[in-house]
């Protein structure tokens, strides 16, 4: 979600519509993962569980995201909240 999201932003000078259509098509293969893998995820872990790993997982892209795409580095403060976000979801899956 993250190319859907964002993606758009290295090509400002796109008309809206075109950025929209674009990110939407992206957005739809990426639904085409994520709603049968929660659907099989389902059956081992919460839907809490579920949802706290799909954050760590989308933090985790989008820094590496903003990094390869906009050259924007993680700060030490960004680093500390991803650490508190893995130590969150760690609380979550535990049973």
């Amino acid at each position: 979600m993250n190319t859907a999201w964002y993606g758009h932003l290295k090509f400002k000078s796109t008309p809206i519509f075109l950025a929209i259509l674009a990110s939407w098509g992206v957005a739809f293969l990426e639904y085409c993962l994520q709603v049968p893998a929660n659907r099989l995820g389902s059956d081992v872990m919460s839907v809490t569980q579920l949802k706290v790993i799909q954050e760590v997982l989308s933090i985790g892209t989008f820094a590496l995201f903003a990094w390869l795409a906009f050259k924007e580095r993680p700060t030490l403060n960004q680093y500390v909240a991803f650490a508190l976000i893995v130590v969150a979801a760690y609380l979550a899956a535990k049973r």
